[in-house]
């Protein structure tokens, strides 16, 4: 009789949210990067950096010929200081791909050469509606036009400088975490911190069951996926599929919403390997996980990173339905469940 695998959905909400609450925009991410190492070290499950930065871990299977991965990202969108301005304020270049108008009026933390961290909020240069009247709605947002105005006594370049800014330095936005009695979770980075805290939990409640694999695993955990080569490298030679666990973006069109997995079939880069997306759907199927399918017209993931740096195997891509992504994103923990059980569906398929 097969083992009940149970997820500890504490485990997974508290993962989570510790995940979400460390800053780590691309470029940014030791301290994700090794909370998460902590996490699956905790589990038995030797790990290594790579030069580059990104997690690997090896977790031992039943069989070893046809290994498998599993990849998720811990990088956000954040900034980077590109300007620091007369004024004493910051100009911004953008790490990640996202519309200016989604951090109007964000928190932020200055992440200084130093180590000290600095307070500032991301506004228009020209916020106030009682000077600037009309011109506040008008004003396209774009670089340009905003700044970040820094928590300190500051009104000259020069005074910035001596706060240990630099051009350079990062800038992460803040997560603002949330959660609610009635199972969602609010908050800037749910991509992909909600795919790797499924990823972890699932690998939590397998080990917890003294279940193995069918394969040989390797759980990778990358850090430059919101720029476009995450998983370009860090993956064994002999890996014969890979499945990358990223957020569905959720809105009018879309079949993804916050209460299901989501297998995506197709994205900008074309569709994903058609027999693994078909092996997902009929897991989901049979254990009777709460699933739906979709396509995305504006989305790329760590999987076709892999491929696009010559890695020949089969690709496919699943996670959690996010609703407003790379905006003030929202999932519920129903989406969570599922997208981990699936995950353990496809750790314990042959």
């Amino acid at each position: 009789m097969a083992k009940k695998i149970s997820i500890d959905e504490t485990y997974l909400q508290d993962i989570l949210v510790q995940l979400l609450n460390f800053p780590s925009p691309t470029g940014y991410t030791e301290a994700a990067i090794q909370f998460t190492q902590i996490k699956l070290e905790e589990l038995g499950l030797a790990c290594r950096q790579t030069p580059k930065g990104t997690l690997v871990a090896e977790w031992p299977g039943k069989a070893d010929d046809k290994p498998r991965g599993l990849t998720a990202h811990v990088d956000t969108l954040g900034a980077m200081v590109s300007e620091i301005k007369q004024n004493g304020r910051l100009k911004l270049t953008q790490l990640g791909s996202y519309a200016w108008n989604s951090i109007e009026g964000e928190g932020c933390i200055i992440l200084t050469r130093s180590g000290r961290t600095i307070r500032g909020s991301i506004l228009l240069t020209k916020a106030s509606g009682h000077i600037h009247g009309k011109e506040v709605g008008t004003t396209p947002r774009d670089g340009d036009t905003m700044e970040v105005r820094i928590d300190e006594r500051s009104l000259t370049l020069g005074e910035t400088e001596d706060l240990g800014i630099s051009v350079g330095d990062f800038v992460a936005f803040d997560p603002r975490v949330e959660t609610t009695t009635s199972g969602f979770i609010r908050s800037r980075h749910l991509d992909d911190k909600a795919g790797v805290a499924c990823l972890l939990t699932a690998a939590q409640a397998m080990i917890g069951a003294d279940e193995k694999p069918s394969q040989r695993t390797i759980l990778h955990i990358s850090n430059y996926e919101e720029v476009g080569h995450g998983a370009a490298a860090g993956l064994p030679s002999d890996l014969f599929e890979l499945v990358a666990i990223d957020m569905a973006p959720v809105g009018e069109g879309q079949t993804a919403d916050e209460f299901h997995v989501t297998i995506c079939a197709k994205d900008r880069g074309g569709p994903y390997h058609h027999k693994l997306t078909r092996r997902l759907e009929e897991l989901a199927q049979t254990a009777k996980i709460p699933y739906q399918t979709d396509v995305y017209p504006f989305y790329g993931s760590d999987g076709e990173a892999y491929w696009r740096a010559g890695g020949d195997v089969r690709v496919a891509l699943l996670g959690p339905g996010i609703d407003a992504s790379h905006n003030y994103e929202r999932t519920h923990i129903d989406s969570l469940r599922a997208t981990t059980r699936l995950i353990i569906a496809y750790l314990k398929s042959s």
